[in-house]
């Protein structure tokens, strides 16, 4: 019954309207390339006619091995530096200028030097087979042109001492060149430039032409039943490409708003039914309900944003942190199909859905298994390095089922995956923002409220010793029980750990506290006695509330006792003449527990402070008690809204037995030693 009235909140399904209409109309319309294909497996499908001009793509490999060829290249960029010249031309003039040398030789000389400097003089040639290209820049203008055309200074110099003996054969140019020292004043004048260098071999990298041809309309691109060679892989890849970014977007926009629309509110309705059988009560608090439509839109969001840049960035996108948001405040059999429907968005935004979805299914796995151990401190950085292996692996995995070779493997892909393992340890803090935004308690939070030395606690120990013994009881009872039957132990830990804390403000009330042979009840009445131990539900919650603690401890407090009576004090009324009919003073104005973590603790409250009167501890009294309480319960119909089975109370009622056995179990009495 109490499943069919949360059902009949409207929210849950404006929410999901919302949502739905979100996601339809921020995403890209575009359609989708429907033929699938694989390497070496015929073509499945009717003979494909080109319906448009395309080019063909350069295969990752091609475009590999022509980066390296172009790295390996170097054309390096020269300066001419036109000053150079006049210098040299003044120092030889002033050389010789005291010599007997003839006139015209010297002319000649001048002369014949300055065309060395013109034609433009490098220090050496960088490659003996003449075939390298360099980049001169002359008057603000660059030129590319064959090494060779220019003279290197050991060329030059020979050059020159050729040109003047053929032109004077008479005269003894040896002798004048050692004389004057001729080579000294050939010097290079093209100077090299390393900066612009390297920045002209980065962008002949960059200016890699990604496509090798055309296919134009009318041309077969692959015959019904043909092999799928590389080749005819490449073409079928080329107007995949060409498909996704152009045909697709002129496509009948209705029909693919209609379509988007159809599969985007079939993947709610499996988030929705998926709440509806595994985790009803979620829709009951509507945070929880929108935490995991958000999550659900972030993912969509993201995807989108970064796909539209580069596709490739997807995966350096952390998708595993939403399987962990979802473990920091779920059970793990109601997260990990919640994180599984999540990441069903990439299939229809990404070009590498499928890809994409199964490596972050695969960390999100990972996550799911080794949080619990590697999820604090540096550990998690322990927890990013699985994340890592297992993406990497999935990657590797595609690329052998690509064309069973590792020829498309790119190095950078790796980077990516290291950066979004890692990115997982940085964004983990938003579990803190998420627990503020929508009242959440995770698993951290509640790890931190289980420390008995957190105020609050170190208060009851101290105030109250015997009512904080006896919770500690209950929450080692209660842990095992809930574990038992697949609960959320931490919580059932730390509410019971909580339940008792209005105690703190009238510790002697209670019997567990008090002083032998003091009794804090002589005197009052029945219904005096019974407000004062009532009261100790209200003083909890007050106290809880000043202490800060999170409501979801709070309800512990209000539901431990239900709506029952003090047994006790209402007994010792109705013996001394009291109408039976006024239970009204001694019921408890608590809350019915639905969690089966409440359930739990109301039970372990109640047997573990019955225990106490046993007169013997053994197998056949525990049971008794056991199975006595829990029934006064049910008959009581404290249980009413509770989300427990009947299969789950016999199991808890068989950990009673076995925990109080343990707790209660025969001592050996030492004997004295002989004197």
């Amino acid at each position: 019954m109490e499943g069919i009235k949360i059902l009949k909140n409207k929210k849950i399904y404006i929410s999901f309207v919302v949502v739905l209409f979100i996601t339809v109309v921020f995403t890209p319309i575009s359609g989708r390339f429907n033929y699938h294909y694989q390497l070496g497996k015929p073509w499945m499908y009717e003979t494909l006619i080109a319906p448009i001009d395309f080019p063909v793509l350069k295969t990752d490999e091609e475009l590999l091995q022509e980066r390296r060829e172009k790295a390996s290249t170097v054309v390096k960029y020269y300066n001419l530096d036109q000053k150079i010249e006049g210098v040299q031309r003044e120092r030889m003039a002033a050389a010789f200028a005291q010599s007997n040398i003839d006139s015209d030789y010297l002319v000649a000389l001048y002369e014949n030097l300055s065309d060395l400097y013109r034609r433009g003089i490098i220090s050496e040639y960088s490659n003996v087979t003449g075939k390298s290209m360099i980049i001169v820049e002359k008057n603000k203008r660059a030129v590319q042109m064959p090494e060779r055309e220019f003279f290197d200074v050991n060329y030059a110099s020979d050059f020159l001492k050729y040109k003047m003996t053929v032109d004077f054969p008479f005269a003894d140019t040896d002798s004048i060149f050692d004389a004057g020292r001729v080579e000294q004043y050939i010097v290079p004048n093209m100077i090299f430039d390393q900066k612009k260098t390297e920045q002209m071999q980065l962008r002949a990298i960059d200016y890699i032409s990604p496509t090798k041809g055309m296919v134009y309309t009318g041309e077969v691109i692959v015959s019904e039943g043909e092999i799928i060679t590389a080749d005819v892989y490449q073409l079928l890849e080329s107007y995949k490409a060409e498909y996704e970014n152009s045909i697709s977007s002129t496509g009948h926009v209705g029909g693919l708003v209609l379509g988007r629309f159809i599969v985007f509110a079939m993947v709610l309705a499996m988030l929705f039914a998926t709440i509806y059988f595994t985790n009803i009560w979620v829709f009951k608090g509507a945070n929880r309900y929108l935490f995991i439509l958000l999550l659900f839109t972030m993912v969509i969001f993201i995807t989108t944003l970064v796909s539209e840049r580069n596709v490739q960035l997807l995966f350096m996108v952390p998708y595993s942190v939403f399987a962990m948001y979802l473990l920091a405040f779920f059970k793990n059999s109601f997260a990990f199909p919640m994180y599984v429907l999540i990441l069903l968005p990439l299939f229809l935004i990404s070009s590498e859905g499928m890809e994409l979805f199964f490596m972050n299914l695969a960390a999100g796995t990972i996550l799911f298994v080794s949080h619990k151990h590697f999820g604090e401190g540096w550990l998690q950085f322990v927890n990013a390095f699985f994340i890592f292996i297992g993406l990497a692996s999935i990657y590797i995995a595609f690329r052998l089922l690509t064309n069973g070779t590792l020829s498309t493997f790119d190095p950078v892909i790796f980077a990516y995956l290291a950066i979004n393992s890692f990115l997982v340890v940085f964004a983990y803090p938003l579990v803190f923002l998420f627990e503020k935004i929508f009242n959440f308690v995770s698993v951290s939070t509640l790890k931190t409220l289980a420390d008995t030395n957190t105020k609050v606690l170190l208060q009851f120990s101290n105030v109250a010793p015997g009512s904080f013994q006896h919770s500690l009881q209950v929450a080692n009872l209660a842990s095992a029980a809930v574990r038992e039957i697949g609960g959320n132990d931490l919580l059932a830990r730390v509410g019971a750990l909580y339940h008792d804390i209005g105690k703190i403000k009238n510790p002697q009330c209670f019997v567990e506290n008090q002083a032998p042979g003091i009794s804090y009840h002589q005197g009052l009445s029945p219904m005096e006695s019974a407000k004062q131990i009532i009261r100790h539900v209200d003083d909890g919650v007050e106290l809880a509330k000043k202490a800060k603690l999170p409501e979801i401890i709070i309800d512990f407090i209000r539901t431990h006792h239900a709506k029952s009576q003090t047994l006790y004090f209402y007994n010792v009324y109705c013996n001394n003449g009291g109408d039976p009919q006024n239970k009204e003073p001694f019921t408890y104005h608590g809350n019915y527990p639905h969690s089966k973590e409440q359930v739990v603790v109301l039970m372990a409250d109640a047997v573990e402070a019955a225990s106490r009167s046993l007169k013997e501890y053994t197998e056949e009294s525990i049971s008794a008690l056991v199975e006595k309480i829990i029934a006064a319960r049910l008959a009581e119909e404290q249980l009413v809204e509770a989300e427990i089975s009947i299969k789950e109370i016999n199991a808890v009622k068989e950990m009673f037995k076995a925990q109080l056995m343990q707790m209660y179990h025969a001592r050996i009495a030492y004997p004295e030693r002989n004197k």
